[in-house]
């Protein structure tokens, strides 16, 4: 029978020497394998494990609950979440009033892209929305999450380089485990309808999306933020308000000269 992972995390109560040790010896006495630990909040510990029998894990979480000195917080198949905070040592913020949204600030740069590459890896319909001011790195860590998963990029509609707003593909790029990248403020401000029927084409096919600006971008659509999968939100700091004023407060049209580097990355 194949070995199943789970996620194992425990507070300490009373930290006392050896306490790893004595447990690492039960899941040893339990043919149960560790894969990785690490801390992942003050005093709590995180493992993903292996074992072969579901049997095992439950002794094991009885045995556990009879040691005053831990408090057993999760056991259980591992979630995203808990693969990162292994990995990282820290948990992923998510909105308590709001389970798909993901909230990180720019020193988290390497936690954010390895938290998205886990998502981009299906080839299957996703759709991430991700919130940021200019400069702090939305763009860059989607590319670099495109590239951990082994996924080919595409930009619909983008301000990396120069402004860029596709109305066609070429029947290569159709492909479901493509990568499609869309800016909401050029594609609602500045684009066409053909540009738009391109949009809705990409939204059928069976692949990862990731739009930039998505309060924007269901502002001036027929998209909701309900169609969004994952919101992820990017601040410099913890206290920095996301805020789209300079965009609200202007007039477009197709040949408006406002610049959109001021929303680059």
């Amino acid at each position: 029978m194949e070995k199943q992972e789970w996620y194992l995390e425990y507070e300490i109560v009373i930290n006392r020497p050896g306490l790893l040790g004595d447990i690492s010896s039960l899941l040893g006495m339990l043919s149960i394998n560790i894969v990785t630990i690490n801390g992942v909040e003050d005093s709590r510990r995180g493992l993903l494990i292996l074992s072969k029998e579901n049997k095992q894990i439950e002794r094991l979480e009885s045995i556990l609950n009879t040691i005053d000195n831990i408090k057993i917080r999760k056991l259980r198949k591992p979630h995203l979440r808990d693969r990162i905070a292994v990995k990282h040592g820290r948990y992923i913020h998510r909105e308590k009033d709001d389970k798909k949204t993901f909230r990180f600030v720019r020193r988290e740069l390497g936690i954010l892209v390895d938290f998205m590459a886990e998502l981009f890896k299906k080839n299957e319909h996703k759709l991430i929305g991700i919130r940021g001011m200019p400069r702090v790195g939305k763009t860059e860590s989607i590319v670099a999450a495109s590239v951990c998963a082994n996924k080919r990029w595409l930009f619909v509609s983008s301000t990396l380089l120069k402004q860029t707003i596709r109305s066609q593909l070429i029947e290569e790029e159709y492909q479901n485990d493509h990568l499609y990248i869309l800016d909401g403020i050029v594609s609602t401000k500045r684009a066409s309808e053909r540009h738009w029927e391109l949009v809705r084409e990409i939204m059928r096919l069976d692949a990862v999306k990731v739009v930039e600006h998505p309060d924007i971008f269901v502002q001036y659509s027929e998209y909701t933020l309900d169609d969004f999968d994952y919101i992820i939100e990017l601040r410099n700091d913890q206290d920095e308000e996301i805020s789209y004023d300079i965009v609200e407060n202007r007039k477009f049209s197709s040949d408006s000269s406002f610049g959109f580097s001021d929303f680059d990355f």
